[in-house]
């Protein structure tokens, strides 16, 4: 079996960016979204990213963006991929990865295996798919809440681009999210904090090393 990709999310302190580099991740994320408790302006995701070996993949998570905000996010020349999170279309994934020339990954809220279904539409737009728990109706952010979805959803489908596992994962949970869904790619935020938005240097450090004992 090859080795499990980790994407740590949401990060935003020189500290935990090292930690998670040092971990093992094979991806950071940076999240741009002022709503969010994990919000970060490009500048300082350029100086965040400035710190990361070129083997670790940087990606910049925006939530519906138009093209004057992914461009001053793709000037500062430190992202590896773009994460669309939002209910951005087919379409306007795959006009983001021809104008802005970078590999783009499109959230899929899941709550039913519809919705899981759904994703099939994006073949061909998306560079990677990533499966996160649905938030409710009206709630301020589209994920990093701590929530996860029915995993046993994702037995049996197959999936027409590579992808990741999001939502709700922790320590406690891990080994049975990896036997259950076969995620090649693991991706935390919520459960690597002390708080929203307060990322753990130890928290990350334990939780690389569970994947890799799982």
């Amino acid at each position: 079996m090859s080795r499990l990709a980790i994407k740590i999310c949401g990060l935003s302190t020189p500290e935990t960016v090292g930690a998670a580099v040092r971990a093992g991740a094979s991806h950071v994320g940076f999240v741009h979204f002022p709503k969010s408790p994990r919000h970060v302006e490009p500048d300082r995701i350029e100086a965040l990213a400035a710190t990361v070996p070129a083997h670790v993949e940087r990606v910049a998570v925006v939530v519906d963006p138009d093209d004057d905000q992914l461009a001053r996010l793709v000037a500062t020349g430190a992202l590896s991929a773009i994460q669309l999170h939002g209910k951005e279309s087919p379409q306007r994934v795959a006009a983001v990865r021809q104008r802005f020339g970078l590999p783009v990954w499109k959230a899929i809220p899941v709550k039913s295996r519809a919705d899981i279904d759904s994703a099939a539409a994006f073949a061909g737009a998306a560079d990677r798919l990533l499966f996160d728990a649905k938030t409710p109706d009206g709630a301020a952010l589209p994920g990093g809440m701590g929530l996860r979805f029915d995993w046993m959803l994702l037995r049996g489908v197959a999936i027409p681009a590579p992808w990741g596992l999001s939502g709700g994962l922790s320590i406690d949970n891990l080994c049975e999210a990896i036997r259950l869904t076969g995620a090649p790619l693991i991706d935390v935020s919520s459960g690597v904090e002390d708080a929203p938005g307060i990322k753990s240097v130890d928290k990350i450090m334990a939780f690389c090393k569970a994947v890799s004992a799982c």
